[in-house]
């Protein structure tokens, strides 16, 4: 099992916790991405949102783009991945930007493709929307034009003619360092997006749940690459960790985070998120005072009941969990510390 974490470019995680000694500047998140890299996590993972799902539409968040852009040049060894929404940006160039990024980086860099969720922020944004069969559909040749381009020779340029996108006889030079292409991982719970992702990507990425719910995932998704006759996907999950020296001190933190107000600041993207998705299991407020329900994974405790649970996590096929805590900087030295030297 490998750790990762989320860069907290939200300035914080919590929703009904105002201040979390966190800022969604540069400059920390610089920091936390260095600790990361210094401490052995194995990724970072750049959230795309041009507004702050976390904190309040109104409230200032980093883009994920050029952070990583910048993260790459001055980390070593952390892998880099920058989630890519489809609805903001052309193929042809991203996989030119991302080929780049990988060049910079000596072979870190990772996509992950979000199909997207938040309409009022998409409108907000370029003015449009698609349903969801439709996003869905752009996404899958969205991929198509990425591998398309990362093969490109100047014998066999690429051309695409899709609903969606047009490209004619394009050539990429410089390539992705690793193996000539970016890995690109995905996630979601519809069967249109399980069947693009078994078809197209290198990774399946999960909100948190439980064992018994993950290893039944990763059965279907193993099913479906069988039927594409595809090597096995690599599986990720998200996770909110509270580490602490006892458990009743882990409770107390759970306690205090989950107690989600009914105020429009609490609950200002909540509505939208569950009536833009199709999961296939339903999702409380309390799930949602943390993103990606990332407490259901149980990761609370000491750092031996952690151990204990993440084990449980490996034996159901996971193979990296990509953390989230707060506050961010201190939490992720606790985990380097006490939980990723046992592993």
């Amino acid at each position: 099992m490998k750790l990762g974490i989320w860069l907290p470019i939200f300035g914080g995680w919590l929703r009904n916790r105002n201040e979390e000694s966190m800022s969604a500047s540069f400059e920390y998140n610089k920091q936390v991405a260095l600790a990361a890299d210094r401490l052995g996590f194995s990724t970072v993972l750049v959230a795309e949102l041009n507004l702050n799902d976390i904190k309040g539409a109104d409230e200032p968040v980093l883009e994920a783009w050029t952070t990583v852009s910048a993260l790459a040049a001055i980390t070593k060894n952390i892998r880099l991945m920058a989630a890519i929404r489809p609805g903001y940006r052309l193929p042809g160039l991203v996989a030119k930007m991302a080929a780049n990024i990988d060049q910079i980086s000596n072979g870190r860099f990772e996509l992950n493709l979000v199909s997207a969720w938040w309409r009022d922020e998409m409108l907000k944004y370029t003015g449009s929307w698609l349903d969801h069969k439709d996003r869905y559909a752009r996404s899958e040749e969205f991929l198509q034009v990425l591998s398309g381009m990362w093969q490109t020779t100047k014998e066999n340029p690429f051309s695409f003619d899709g609903e969606h996108y047009q490209i004619k006889e394009a050539l990429l030079s410089p390539k992705p360092l690793q193996s000539g292409r970016v890995p690109i991982y995905a996630g979601g719970e519809s069967e249109q997006g399980r069947t693009m992702i078994a078809k197209h990507c290198s990774g399946y990425l999960m909100h948190g749940d439980s064992p018994e719910v993950i290893v039944s995932h990763i059965s279907d998704m193993n099913q479906r690459r069988e039927r594409n006759d595809l090597p096995k996907l690599n599986y990720g999950m998200a996770a909110y960790m509270i580490c602490r020296e006892t458990e009743k001190e882990a409770q107390d933190e759970l306690k205090a985070i989950t107690d989600v107000s009914s105020s429009p600041e609490a609950r200002h993207s909540y509505e939208d998120f569950v009536s833009q998705s199709k999961l296939r299991s339903s999702i409380s407020i309390e799930d949602y005072s943390v993103s990606n329900r990332g407490l259901r994974p149980g990761l609370v405790g000491t750092p031996e009941q952690i151990l204990e649970r993440i084990h449980a996590y490996e034996n159901a096929g996971l193979e990296f969990m990509l953390i989230q805590a707060s506050p961010m900087l201190e939490e992720i030295e606790t985990i380097g510390q006490s939980i990723i030297p046992q592993l």
